[in-house]
């Protein structure tokens, strides 16, 4: 399998490699924000939306999830968070003159940039059987032809129904009962390719998948390690909390393969005093191999154990399954240790050290932990680490999985899951009188699975890029083209518009920052952020064109459609999205007079037991002790183990524009980042044009013409951006357990293209 560049991307003479920057923010984040903001909005638009983001009358950022501080600054947002809003409301337009000029065999060969800057998408479109153009439809004739191929189907489940993190969660709420309804649990979404490790780790360990702290946390902790994320690109608005914690003291230690800028020194742009001098964020910073991280934390624990340095109370009173984990602590072997992670036995003691003497720790994560083979047996091991000290369930400590899209979090508190547990399948039966269909259905991997193998025909997306999120992307793209049907909800156009089955609609939808209106008036949304705090969103921007419908309209309406006998009440939930968080609240835990809390400045906080009573809802009524065997990765001679990382310039598959300031690249995406030693050591310079190739037990991927840049990353380790790079990922390198890709420890060779040498300047 082979992946070339798009014919729109630039050449690789255009590419440039430049110094690193050695902070993260300042001035030319300011600048470039408002630069892209101006350009895709005009000036008098983005005045009146930035000063929206994130505010408690305004509408949450379509980026990240990271939490809303109680007193907000009036620019509460981050460069990426303004990248996103800009283009979502954008000026630009894709219009039907616009898929009468393009056949989609022309966007297939199109870059993801050069997709995601033509513009707002404002009316359905749909393409026929044996057609090249997508052609207009009305949404009655959308939704009767959806319903019709939907039914045709030789059973509900030959369908699966993907969910973008960015759906609000009376959209996720609705669709998840309109799939059930229609009978059948395949409910794919985002989360199964980023924190669906941290999700089934932690509610194994502490009984429920979410992490244990607020943001008040963050800000009293005596410690903060920061293990396999880059916050200065994927959730900036972090470091002002890490920022804020420095200053009351926090020690703040890096674990990742990549020495990323965004920690060094941060230029908070919401602060004069801050935006001048800037603040040191990490003090240390430990280089480790990729997926050596397990390793990692099983020798702290080991040495905390040896120190005598154990919270014996908390153990005895809270824990469970202690003295299994002591004996297989015992076996523990340091050379194994010491090869997996790359770090010095020194490196090590040190930060155990540091870790018994401090009294508040959290541990914060992203896909730099989740999206390896042992992903889930390395979250359960920092979480027998925090155990052993007590540092679940006290102020200024606990566990920080640091979701990445706004959303991702609320739509499975909402049902958006492939195994919904029968709890919340038996309530929303009785709420809606019908009964949900208990076997599982399909997440992200085994959909791709099952359209392969034809017994998945059709693909329904809320949202989201699903061709360009995933891994394996030729396999993905040959089973999504052999589809019977696949419908898209969405703004702007992405791949998945491109590589669509033999019928394809897309359905265009509202933004964040735009005004929804219903039958009964203005409507506002919720989401839930990273910390479980559930707010509302509200757009006031007038929509992008008058044929736009919100999410929980196409919902709604295809509902109607599907189960004729009960439009009125589909109707009647879409006319007023109160009634729609009355039947949440009747049907989700936690949710209790929904509507009345979710009004209030700043929302609620949902129940957390671990965090807020130390109560462990396992199956051991306490905190599991978990006993994981250290099986590190095996690379051949000759070969490097690849993560795929995104760029600053981008969010998830969305790409800005082809600059990664804090890396020194500009003009281009085509890069392999890759330590001088490992250079050296394959006879490949600097600048090189390189093929990756991916070895697997079915055969080899290739990834063509890459730049290669001498980069500080770990020893045997390589970077390089996604969604270039999927086509390297097998669809069977998963996470054992959670399924999720394994897209951070992919193993490669480089080859080097045949007269092509020393090219970066």
């Amino acid at each position: 399998m082979t992946r070339r560049p798009p014919r729109d991307d630039p050449d690789d003479s255009d590419l440039e490699v430049g110094a690193r920057k050695h902070g993260a923010a300042g001035l030319t984040a300011v600048t470039k924000a408002l630069q892209m903001s101006n350009d895709q909005m005009g000036v008098r638009r983005t005045a009146l939306t930035l000063a929206r983001i994130n505010q408690k009358h305004g509408f949450d950022c379509p980026g990240c999830a990271w939490p809303d501080p109680e007193h907000r600054s009036p620019a509460e947002f981050c460069e990426n968070g303004a990248k996103a809003v800009a283009e979502e409301a954008t000026l630009r337009r894709v219009t039907p003159a616009f898929f009468a000029e393009h056949p989609i065999s022309d966007l297939a060969e199109r870059s993801d940039y050069w997709l995601g800057q033509q513009g707002r998408i404002v009316e359905p479109v749909h393409r026929a059987p044996g057609a090249d153009h997508y052609r207009p439809i009305s949404w009655d004739d959308a939704f009767a032809l959806i319903a019709e191929r939907l039914r045709a189907l030789p059973s509900p489940d030959a369908a699966s129904f993907y969910t973008s993190g960015r759906t609000s969660n009376e959209a996720a709420f609705l669709y998840q009962l309109m799939v059930r309804r229609f009978g059948t649990n395949n409910l794919p979404d985002c989360s199964n390719m980023c924190h669906e490790s941290s999700g089934a780790a932690l509610a194994h360990s502490i009984g429920i998948g979410k992490g244990s702290v607020s943001l008040e946390d963050v800000h009293a902790a005596d410690l903060i390690l920061v293990v396999g994320q880059n916050p200065g690109t994927n959730h900036p608005r972090m470091l002002s909390a890490l920022e804020k914690a420095k200053k009351n003291g926090a020690h703040i230690i890096t674990i990742n393969p990549l020495d990323e800028a965004g920690l060094r020194r941060f230029r908070n742009p919401q602060s004069p005093v801050g935006l001048v001098k800037g603040t040191e964020l990490a003090d240390e910073l430990l280089q480790i191999r990729l997926s050596g991280d397990q390793a990692l934390f099983a020798a702290l624990a080991r040495l905390t154990v040896d120190a005598g340095a154990v919270d014996t109370d908390f153990v005895t009173t809270y824990c469970s399954e202690y003295e299994e984990y002591l004996t297989h602590l015992e076996d523990l072997d340091w050379d194994t240790v010491l090869a997996a992670t790359g770090l010095e036995r020194a490196q090590i003691e040190s930060l155990a050290e540091r870790y018994r003497s401090s009294d508040q720790v959290v541990v914060c994560w992203a896909m730099g932990l989740t999206q390896h083979r042992d992903a889930v047996a390395t979250i359960q091991e920092i979480t027998n680490l925090m155990l052993l000290r007590g540092n679940i369930g006290k102020p200024g400590a606990g566990l920080c999985p640091v979701r990445g899209h706004s959303n991702v979090q609320g739509d499975r508190t909402m049902g958006i899951w492939e195994k919904a547990p029968e709890d919340f399948l038996a309530a929303l039966g009785a709420e809606f009188g019908f009964e949900p269909q208990r076997e599982h259905g399909l997440d992200a991997v085994d959909t791709i699975r099952a359209m392969r193998s034809g017994d998945v025909r059709a693909f329904f997306g809320l949202g989201g890029n699903f061709v360009a999120a995933t891994p394996d992307s030729e396999a993905t793209a040959a089973a999504m083209s052999g589809l019977d049907l696949t419908v898209q909800v969405s703004t702007k156009l992405n791949r998945s518009h491109a590589i669509c089955g033999t019928e394809a609609l897309i359905l265009p939808c509202l933004g964040r920052t735009e005004r929804d209106e219903q039958a009964s008036g203005p409507q506002v949304v919720s989401v839930e952020d990273s910390m479980g705090m559930v707010h509302v969103s509200r757009g006031r921007l007038d929509p992008a064109g008058e044929d736009l419908r919100s999410e929980v309209a196409i919902v709604s309406g295809l509902a109607a459609h599907l189960f004729p006998d009960e439009a009125e009440d589909w109707a009647a939930l879409c006319a007023d999205y109160d009634r729609i968080r009355d039947r949440i609240a009747r049907v989700v835990p936690d949710f209790e007079d929904f509507n009345e809390r979710v009004h209030q400045p700043g929302g609620f906080a949902l129940p957390h037991p671990p965090r807020d009573r130390r109560e462990f809802p396992t199956e051991t009524g306490r905190a599991r002790f978990t006993v994981n065997e250290l099986d590190p990765l095996v690379v051949p001679e000759g070969h490097l183990l690849l993560q795929t990382v995104r760029s600053h310039d981008q969010f998830n598959t969305t790409i800005y524009g082809l600059d990664d300031r804090y890396r020194g690249i500009r003009a281009g995406r085509r890069v392999v980042f890759v330590n001088p030693d490992d250079l050296a050591a394959l006879g490949i310079t600097d600048g090189d044009l390189v093929d990756l190739v991916s070895v697997w037990s079915d055969g080899e991927r290739r990834a063509e013409e890459f730049r290669v840049v001498a980069y500080a990353t770990a020893r045997g380790c390589a970077a390089a951006y996604f969604p270039e790079t999927n086509v390297l990922v097998p669809l069977d390198a998963v996470a054992k357990v959670s399924n999720t890709p394994a897209s951070k420890s992919i193993v490669v060779r480089i080859e080097q293209r045949a007269g092509r040498t020393g090219a970066a300047q």
